[in-house]
């Protein structure tokens, strides 16, 4: 063999022989494409963060706003430019809107008939959801259609045919005006029933009917934990509801020692002069159970989430 064949048989071109690493192959080193891909991917994550920024800012704001006007005077929330820094009046604004009324009768109502509601809407329509899923019985889909019609009807069409009979059985300015008529509704019937059809696999519910399991037993050990997501969304839209609920507790509750907080608080509008800084401190003193409620429920509906993506 002679020097040029022995050459050409070891150079890089080889058969069989180890190839030269090629610059872009090297360890370390990126292409021009590569780091412009990175600093898109880099600049897409920046603007996501700020968008995100932004509406939590935006969403935020007004409840700050709300802190800032609880704590200034009337002149001060009118002033201009406006103040984003908090006053000192929040003190004489508490002490105006205790003895204007009574706001921790009207809190305690509050509380007994949004959390009595809540409580009661999760267990009346989580049962009926849970028939309406996994049950076969006379009359199921045309039931559940009558049901679905009723979201076509306002809610202010109720209003007089339901004083009327709060009337006849007696309770025009009790709170159980407040709480047994909104004990059920078909939104959650409807959101509930949607959930357990897809989430409870009917197997599960079959097995459970071999081994002896009744309805209850089935609903409580099968049902209830299948759909605790959808009824800590449920519970809290519903308690929140009946605590910002204001028409029909002024229209029902003509007792004025038994007020709800939203109709207490209409009474410190005056007709010729408004202390906005004591409305503004009540309206924050309304508003701070909705964000603990929140913050307590919140934790197991987006818990559930998570696990839903897990599994899937």
């Amino acid at each position: 063999m002679t020097t040029a064949d022995s050459t050409r048989t070891s150079g890089p071109e080889a058969p069989g022989g180890p190839a030269e690493p090629r610059s872009n192959d090297r360890p370390g080193l990126r292409t021009s494409g590569d780091r412009a891909a990175i600093a898109r991917a880099r600049l897409e994550k920046v603007i996501t963060h700020l968008l995100i920024l932004v509406g939590v800012v935006l969403s935020v704001f007004p409840f700050y706003w709300l802190a800032v006007m609880s704590t200034s005077t009337t002149a001060q929330i009118f002033g201009y430019p406006p103040r984003l820094t908090f006053g000192t009046s929040f003190a004489e604004n508490l002490r105006n809107l205790f003895s204007s009324v009574d706001i921790l009768s009207a809190l305690v109502n509050t509380i007994i008939v949004s959390a009595l509601c809540a409580v009661l809407v999760m267990f009346f329509d989580s049962l009926a959801a849970f028939a309406f899923a996994k049950y076969d019985f006379p009359g199921k889909n045309a039931l559940f259609v009558l049901m679905i019609a009723t979201f076509l009807i306002p809610g202010s069409l109720s209003l007089v045919p339901s004083f009327i009979l709060m009337s006849k059985i007696g309770w025009v300015g009790t709170l159980q005006a407040l709480i047994v008529p909104g004990a059920a509704n078909a939104f959650g019937i409807f959101l509930l029933r949607q959930m357990a059809s897809s989430s409870i696999p009917d197997e599960l519910v079959e097995s459970a009917r071999i081994d002896g399991a009744g309805f209850f037993t089935i609903y409580r050990r099968i049902g209830v934990p299948m759909m605790r997501g959808g009824l800590a969304f449920l519970g809290i839209f519903t308690f929140i509801t009946a605590w910002n609920d204001y028409v029909w507790p002024l229209i029902v509750l003509v007792d004025p020692n038994r007020q709800t907080l939203q109709t207490a608080l209409q009474n410190l509008n005056s007709l010729y002069l408004t202390d906005y800084g004591m409305v503004m401190a009540g309206a924050l003193v309304s508003v701070l159970p909705l964000i603990g409620v929140f913050i307590i429920g919140s934790r197991h509906f987006i818990a559930n989430i998570a696990a839903g993506a897990i599994k899937g």
